[in-house]
């Protein structure tokens, strides 16, 4: 006797033999997948059988049967799967009679702590109800007979796959309706770092759809890849089942490294990774199918009246869109002289004339091109470099078209470099997609941006590189170098502009981390990024890029605030590069405004605070000015702890840092305070540059009055901000690095940098300010940087006499203030 045969008499015993047999089955290892999925389908069909047929006699009902649908329906079972089941009958038993059958079977069911979704009912009350519920039709649509009478199922079955296909051309539009209001809920499951498996776009569910639109026979979903697409969905979901011990479908982060190893992945970016390519082939197989279900539907709505006109059918207009190239009923179609195996650069020409075009390109089409066509020569030859070009500079439509494309294998053919980033997962909650989804991204957006630049096509061609090193060991900007030069030799730049391509893609942060975290007054940091950029032309493609790869990466990535840093930096560095020498900073007279806040600081002793919306010459789309942070200015007596204490006060009230100038002003004696040298008193002054996490700001009053009782020592800073993340803990996940503190030896001549990478939380930069004033040295200024939950604050420190630190001290300072962020 084989094992399965063995578990299934055991199971046939009840339910305490059914439930051992369940639990040896889902601990084997050697066989799982679509193997231990129909195994747990046959074993539970044979013990509900037995229950069912147990409880028919002793309810004494003839002509009812027991329906497995859904997932079940289809021999699916995952660890934790539902059990549906509808209890089938004839109508000619008695109510009661029925009840007690049902409850002979449910009852079982729930004792074992299984899930279930049931329904009882006539035949025909199953076909009125899957007539007013799409729902309870998809389901029904997999009936399977499980128990009881085989000819009541086969009726049923029989007659609603009939009502699908005879109402299907108003159906399916509802059913298109339904995938993409749960694609807007749920997201695309190939861009998310926690998908849900079943309910994201590309998922379980859609593949379900796909299934119900083959059996309209409307039309039918692309084969190819399909059902091993599937296979691996509901593989992965199996797994998570067993490893979490419940019947969830959401992937979280915490369950990853688990699932892979149970499904002997090397790591979670390895099992994202399959998830990704899996929901690709699907989501592709969804768009392609309602493409050509929406084309039936109108061709049907259409044709009639055509024929009753022309006294026949119509033959399709096919309008020329490029050589080899037409438009026909919609879609991008290669033309009836084209010959992809003489053309080798028409695989090319057909995505762009589609893309610019706005037309999807035919499923037929480019599985022609992707078995017909010819490898290009490489170098390309002219006409392929601007096709390319004219591809990636098409905007939003070169989405779908570049899918296409990459679908067939055609992507990774032209650029082998491409295979590395294909659906590769990025950890980091900034991005909102994959590597190799961004770089497209990154050229949409660029392709607005082209009349800003003088080379255009060096533009779309580096945002498509960018990243291109993030399949590689070590710093993706590093490595993206030599890929980028790489490629732009196979598709046929010449050596000057290798070197430009080259360079962008090196320096691709360059302008956005400059901006955010150096001090732009110090000609250092100009100097710095002139001397790596080299040309004017260059610097345009930076700043077009930077912006590109902002927007392209997600909403928190770009805002006004960082958009008006990088123009600054940009108009100093293009000062420089056009040979006017970085000015060296001379001492900023303080402001009407902040003299004003100063004196009142000196007169009464106490803090002053000014809080105010700023606003810069960019504009919102109806040209009205665009605040791009708040401003805060703290004017106080100079006194040891003001850093921490502001920098608390300011977490405390949900007060987001993005800049901070700190800086001492000397005001005449005469004017209030405790005389200096020379007859005048220091106060000290800091311009905040703030933004509110949410709400609305706090009222400048209520920040004084918190800031006297922290620099008085009556406001525990530090114990307000643990209460506040005691009360709301951070939610379970992947376990952060620890901080890391470094020195910029070169990046300032007037001061020493302190560059700080941590976790984000509130109170951070209180933190830090803390461990500076227990080292005892100055701070100049701060700038934040927050990109998610990634900080990178730069802290310009000096001397108590104004000088940078000597090199010794630097480094122990990035020690300890590494070991107090710890």
């Amino acid at each position: 006797m084989t094992s399965l045969e063995e578990t299934t008499e055991q199971a046939d015993s009840g339910p305490s033999g059914y439930a051992a047999a369940r639990l040896r089955l889902l601990q084997e290892k050697t066989r799982p997948g679509p193997p231990r999925r129909a195994a747990l389908a046959r074993l539970t069909d044979g013990w509900l059988n037995a229950l069912f047929t147990t409880a028919a006699q002793e309810a004494g009902v003839r002509g009812a049967a027991l329906v497995a649908v859904g997932g079940y329906g289809r021999g699916e079972l995952s660890p934790r799967s539902d059990l549906d089941l509808l209890l089938l009958h004839d109508g000619k038993s008695g109510a009661g009679a029925i009840a007690a059958l049902a409850d002979r079977v449910w009852y079982p069911v729930w004792d074992l702590g299984l899930a279930l979704d049931h329904s009882v009912r006539t035949p025909g009350e199953a076909r009125r109800t899957a007539a007013e519920d799409l729902k309870v039709q998809l389901g029904l649509l997999d009936a399977r007979h499980v128990a009881g009478d085989l000819g009541l199922v086969t009726g049923v079955r029989t007659a609603i796959l009939a009502d699908w296909r005879n109402t299907a051309v108003k159906r399916l539009p509802a059913l298109d309706e339904l995938c993409r209001e749960r694609a807007e809920r749920h997201g695309e499951l190939q861009f998310l770092l926690e998908p849900d498996l079943k309910e994201a776009r590309g998922g379980l569910r859609d593949a379900t759809a796909l299934r119900a639109v083959a059996a309209s026979w409307l039309a039918d979903a692309p084969r190819e890849g399909l059902a091993d697409a599937r296979r691996a969905l509901l593989d992965v979901r199996d797994a998570l089942h067993l490893t979490t011990g419940r019947a969830t479908d959401r992937l979280a982060l915490q369950e990853q490294d688990p699932v892979a190893k149970e499904l002997a992945l090397l790591d979670a970016d390895v099992l994202l990774r399959q998830v990704y390519e899996a929901a690709r082939t699907v989501s592709y197989a969804s768009d392609v199918t309602w493409r050509e279900v929406n084309r039936v539907l109108r061709s049907r709505s259409v044709r009639p009246r055509l024929r009753a006109m022309l006294g026949g059918r119509p033959a399709p207009e096919r309008t020329p869109l490029a050589e080899g190239v037409v438009e026909m009923d919609g879609e991008a179609v290669l033309a009836r002289a084209a010959r992809p195996e003489r053309d080798p650069v028409l695989p090319l020409r057909a995505a762009a004339a589609a893309a610019q075009a706005g037309l999807p390109i035919s499923l037929h089409a480019v599985r022609l091109l992707g078995t017909a066509a010819k490898p290009l020569p490489v170098p390309w030859p002219a006409e392929a470099r601007e096709e390319l070009v004219t591809l990636l500079g098409a905007g939003e439509s070169t989405v779908p078209v570049w899918e296409a494309l990459e679908a067939e294998g055609l992507i990774t053919r032209l650029l082998p470099d491409w295979e590395r980033v294909r659906c590769r997962p990025q950890r980091n909650a900034v991005h909102t997609w994959t590597v190799d989804r961004h770089l497209v991204e990154t050229a949409v957006q660029a392709s607005s941006l082209t009349r800003r630049v003088s080379r255009p096509d060096l533009l779309l061609v580096c945002a498509l590189l960018h990243d291109i090193g993030k399949g590689w060991p070590g710093d993706h900007s590093v490595a993206g170098e030599v890929i980028a030069r790489d490629v732009a030799a196979r598709i046929g730049f010449d050596q000057e502009d290798m070197a430009v391509i080259a360079t962008v893609v090196r320096h691709h942060l360059l302008l956005i981390d400059t901006a955010t975290r150096r001090d732009l007054d110090d000609p250092a940091t100009v100097a710095s990024v002139a001397a790596r950029i080299g040309t004017i032309s260059t610097l345009e493609l930076l700043h077009a890029l930077t912006e590109a790869d902002a927007l392209a990466t997600g909403p928190a990535a770009w805002s006004s605030w960082r958009a008006s840093l990088v123009d600054d930096l940009v108009a100093r560095v293009a000062a420089v590069l056009a040979g006017d020498a970085p000015a060296e900073p001379e001492p900023t007279a303080p402001s009407a405004e902040q003299e004003r806040l100063a004196v009142e600081a000196l007169r009464t002793g106490d803090p002053v605070l000014s809080l105010r919306a700023q606003t810069e010459t960019r504009q919102e789309e109806d040209g009205t000015p665009e605040p791009v942070g708040v401003e805060l200015l703290i004017a106080l007596p100079d006194q040891p702890g003001v850093l921490p204490a502001a920098a608390g006060v300011l977490a405390l009230h949900r007060l987001t840092v993005r800049a901070a100038d700190l800086r001492a002003i000397e005001l005449p004696t005469e004017l209030g305070g405790t005389t200096g040298p020379g007859g005048t008193t220091e106060v000290l002054l800091l311009s905040w540059r703030v933004a509110a996490e949410y709400g609305s700001l706090p009222q400048a009053a209520r920040l004084r009055a918190d800031l006297v009782r922290a620099l008085d020592g009556s406001l525990d800073i530090p114990a307000r901000l643990a209460e506040r993340e005691a009360a709301y803990p951070r939610r379970r996940g992947v376990q952060a690095p620890p901080p890391r503190v470094t020195v910029a030896p070169t990046a300032s001549q007037l001061a020493t940098v302190i560059e700080v990478r941590a976790q984000d939380a509130p109170g951070l930069l209180h933190r830090i300010g803390h461990a500076l004033e227990e080292a005892a040295v100055r701070v100049r200024s701060a700038h934040v940087s927050t990109l998610g939950a990634n900080a990178v604050d730069t802290v310009y420190v000096t001397r108590a006499d104004g000088s940078p630190l000597p090199e010794a001290d630097a480094v122990a300072l990035a020690k300890g203030l590494e070991a107090a962020l710890s």
